[in-house]
């Protein structure tokens, strides 16, 4: 494994972890992108505040140099962790926090777009609740729909009816998946605090909480290490849903991206209820 060099980050400041596989170039930038323009109005509140990107290459990473550039341009050095081959999603987040020294930890999708003024909504919630150790987003798609990524302890059927079912079918478990994506609960005013599962896409951590933790559980490759995470969270800290930070989400379903992810799924799915219990309707 090999890395550009980059100053690591003090510990009074906030380290940015993405990992990519094949990843599209135009979303990547975009991400990257919306990084920069959110770390202006970071600094522009923080003078002096530290913020860096590791981007861990899980395969296929294009030349990414102009972006990174302009990344530095807005105060945000990077470094590129790279040769170690596609470890899974968990890991290749993992080799970033391990080396990480900051005070704040933001786990990033390639794929989220953040909101200007994101990062100081979180740290400023953070400075104003000292018990929050983990912050999940309000979460958009890429019409400005809200996405309901807080989640209930699932069921199997859940998972089958909200992954797999034509959307016919899925409207007759309306009321339970509404349940299960925490409806009830979730808007775009109210802070909802200790919400059971939250998103992977954007998990931002005081790195203290996230150390403790170990990071992800590595048997994931992929799926459901952030299910794993969230509810190991719980054991240590308060886990917040914070409306007044905003991203979006370009994501899609495994379902929607062909049988090895429904592999990959399944698989995770299964060491998941293997470990925290099984429930099935």
């Amino acid at each position: 494994m090999k890395a550009t060099s980059a100053p690591h980050s003090e510990s009074i400041g906030l380290s940015v972890s993405v990992v990519v596989y094949q990843p599209d170039i135009e979303q990547l930038t975009s991400t990257l992108a919306g990084l920069g323009a959110a770390c202006d109005a970071l600094h522009a509140a923080r003078s002096g505040l530290p913020v860096t990107l590791q981007l861990v290459d899980n395969g296929g990473l294009p030349d990414v140099s102009v972006a990174l550039d302009r990344l530095r341009a807005h105060g945000v050095p990077s470094s590129i962790i790279t040769g170690h081959g596609n470890v899974g999603y968990g890991r290749g987040h993992n080799l970033a926090i391990e080396c990480s020294n900051s005070r704040y930890h933001l786990v990033l999708n390639p794929d989220i777009d953040l909101a200007p003024d994101a990062l100081k909504q979180a740290l400023d919630f953070f400075e104003e609740h000292s018990e929050a150790g983990l912050i999940t987003p309000w979460i958009g798609d890429e019409h400005g729909q809200q996405q309901f990524l807080c989640r209930r302890y699932p069921t199997l059927l859940d998972l089958f009816a909200r992954g797999f079912l034509p959307a016919p079918l899925r409207r007759l478990f309306a009321r339970r998946l509404a349940r299960y994506e925490m409806r009830d609960r979730i808007n775009a005013r109210d802070i909802v605090w200790d919400p059971p599962i939250v998103s992977g896409c954007f998990m931002l951590f005081r790195t203290s909480v996230l150390k403790q933790l170990g990071g992800f559980d590595a048997r994931y490759f992929l799926y459901f290490e952030d299910y794993d995470l969230s509810l190991r969270a719980h054991d240590v800290t308060r886990v917040v849903y914070a409306p007044a930070v905003r991203v979006l989400h370009h994501g899609g379903g495994a379902a929607r991206k062909g049988s090895a992810h429904i592999r990959m799924f399944m698989a995770s799915a299964y060491k998941f209820f293997n470990r925290f219990g099984w429930k099935w309707l």
